[in-house]
């Protein structure tokens, strides 16, 4: 896949502002709308642009409660690592998890309300499942670091100048 300097403009202004109209974003860049429209097109068939969303501040909407989880399955099958995913993807309060490598299977980040929602979510979804050998829970305090941006100076893209 090759991406040239242009490309790579418009992904940091839409990674920072998803809302910015093709105008924009073409004005930003110095060219006419219709080349860059077409040019977020093709970042988006080609699978580069995935979706864009809106990010929300979970403390406004009475989400305070923030856990980084990490969960051991019992038998880590694969049967049980696909069982475990497609349990964990209807689930709202997982907003993110991922298969890692070590002591443990998976390491979750949970948003609920408070305490005693994580204990029910705890207790009724990720221990109710019956895959689950041992979960560490760590509330967290304060984010000292949030991004959905990625790093694209650090690309591994064929980048024409």
């Amino acid at each position: 896949m090759e991406l040239d300097a242009i490309d790579f403009r418009i992904l940091e202004l839409i990674q920072d502002d998803a809302a910015l109209s093709v105008a924009e974003i073409a004005d930003r860049i110095g060219l006419s709308s219709s080349p860059c429209w077409r040019r977020i097109k093709r970042l988006e068939e080609i699978g580069v642009i995935q979706k864009r969303v809106t990010l929300l501040n979970r403390e406004e909407l009475g989400l305070d409660f923030e856990v980084m989880a990490s969960v051991k399955l019992a038998l880590p099958t694969r049967e049980n690592l696909e069982k475990f995913e497609e349990e964990i993807a209807g689930w709202p309060e997982v907003v993110d998890c991922a298969t890692v490598t070590g002591a443990v299977d998976y390491m979750m980040r949970i948003v609920t309300s408070d305490m005693h929602a994580y204990d029910a979510f705890l207790r009724d979804k990720l221990l109710g499942i019956g895959l689950v050998s041992d979960v560490q829970s760590r509330i967290v305090i304060r984010i000292a670091k949030r991004t959905s941006a990625i790093p694209l100076d650090n690309s591994k893209l064929n980048v024409k100048k």
